[in-house]
């Protein structure tokens, strides 16, 4: 077995070596990034983005980014674009491309091509005085000193600081467009992530029971709602209108200080004004307010009156946390 100090120790200087190189792109941001976020941002067209080797890899990382943030993109590997797909360049779309060197065969037969088209072409390059940097329309440097493998040959310091660049590009792109959250939420319907964005206590309470008590009912039909309702609880009720609430817990408690609860009622034993949140809440504002409450229900209100229960269950069915 290796030495486990040794394998942190390399792990360690591969983190540092990529995150001291992806802080030092700051000190290459120039007018050229902000031409060509500009550029972007007006353009009629979309954002194509290609390369060759790793740096395709990354391209199609940036191209899903791109796309997820509200800016259209398309990848286009560069090998394959010099055998046909070059189809996928429209007249007025933008092209990223990306390659460390910027000295590659593949590059050099494509980048003429593009011109020729008339597109305007945005470089991702650590070598500024390369082929593709000096060809490009605007350039974007994203030199490393050195790649985290002790060969300085495997691409990877080069890699993170390529696909860094092009997450600053759609970072700038998504705040100049004011994409918000329920933009995101259109492009991200699935999963957690997407329920997080659009899901609403309305949509959870139409699948539970409705368990309601008046302050004067009596413990044992207080118990029997609470078991039958199968939510942990039960709201207090007057005029539709919520003044308590009571749970297992409640009644726990009651059973506990109480050896005869034959007259007591609901009102005896309610926790006076509970926590609710409104119908049109998002689903994870109940979650947020059940953590921040330590309870695992809350009450819904629609119109200052009473409409249902959100339960921690129904948030854990529906993968919100």
């Amino acid at each position: 077995m290796k030495n486990k100090n040794t394998i942190n120790e390399n792990a360690k200087q591969t983190i540092l070596a990529e995150s001291n190189a992806i802080a030092n792109l700051v000190n290459f941001l120039n007018e050229d990034f902000e031409n060509a976020v500009n550029f972007i941002l007006n353009s009629k067209g979309r954002v194509i983005v290609t390369g060759i080797g790793k740096s395709a890899n990354i391209a199609a990382k940036i191209v899903a980014t791109f796309n997820s943030t509200g800016t259209p993109a398309i990848f286009m590997h560069a090998a394959d674009a010099i055998h046909g797909d070059l189809g996928i360049i429209q007249n007025n779309d933008v092209v990223i491309c990306i390659s460390k060197s910027g000295n590659t065969p593949e590059i050099k037969v494509l980048l003429p091509l593009i011109k020729n088209y008339g597109n305007k072409i945005i470089a991702i390059t650590g070598n500024i005085e390369s082929f593709l940097g000096t060809n490009a329309d605007f350039t974007l440097n994203s030199y490393v000193e050195k790649e985290a493998d002790p060969n300085n040959l495997a691409p990877t310091t080069s890699t993170t600081a390529q696909l860094v660049m092009g997450d600053a590009l759609a970072i700038c792109l998504l705040k100049l467009n004011n994409f918000s959250s329920k933009d995101f939420a259109k492009y991200h319907p699935g999963g957690a992530l997407g329920k997080k964005l659009y899901l609403r206590v309305s949509d959870l309470i139409v699948k539970n029971e409705l368990p309601a008590v008046s302050p004067s009912t009596s413990i044992k039909e207080v118990i029997i709602e609470i078991s039958e309702k199968r939510l942990g609880s039960t709201a207090v009720i007057d005029n539709n209108k919520i003044i308590g609430i009571i749970t297992d817990g409640d009644v726990r408690r009651m059973l506990k200080n109480n050896d005869d609860f034959s007259m007591l009622t609901a009102k005896d034993i309610m926790s006076k004004n509970p926590k609710t949140i409104a119908i049109d809440a998002m689903a994870i504002e109940a979650f947020d307010a059940m953590e921040n409450n330590n309870i695992t229900q809350i009450l819904v209100e629609y119109n200052s009156k009473y409409a249902g229960v959100v339960h921690l269950h129904d948030l854990l069915k529906e993968g919100i946390f």
